[in-house]
């Protein structure tokens, strides 16, 4: 292959992305989101925990573990086939969680 089919096929696989929006870049770097609901006259010591992992066909997991405090607690692992339709999934669940009185540590 010469120089410039070189280039014009990186050129080509390039002119797919212009002038689109920039992709969704999710931050995998990202902590963990650890609330907690603790109310001494009702006996309630509860954990809720949510972090996003990455898939290995480049989709998203969101991972959501809760019970309580001190107890090993429940899991459950939802797959979603874009890391954008994770993070909704989380910042929906998380609204919902402090609505109900969960709290940051």
């Amino acid at each position: 292959m010469n120089r410039t089919a070189r280039i014009d096929s990186i050129k080509q696989l390039d002119g797919a992305s212009e002038g689109s929006e920039t992709p969704f870049m999710p931050n995998w770097d990202r902590a963990p989101l650890h609330l907690r609901r603790i109310n001494p006259a009702l006996n309630m010591r509860r954990f809720y925990t949510l972090s996003i992992q990455p898939t290995l066909f480049g989709g998203a997991s969101l991972v959501r573990n809760w019970g309580r405090i001190g107890a090993g607690g429940q899991s459950m692992i939802e797959t979603f086939d874009r890391p954008e339709e994770a993070d909704g999934a989380m910042g929906r669940l998380e609204r919902s969680k402090r609505r109900r009185g969960y709290a940051d540590r």
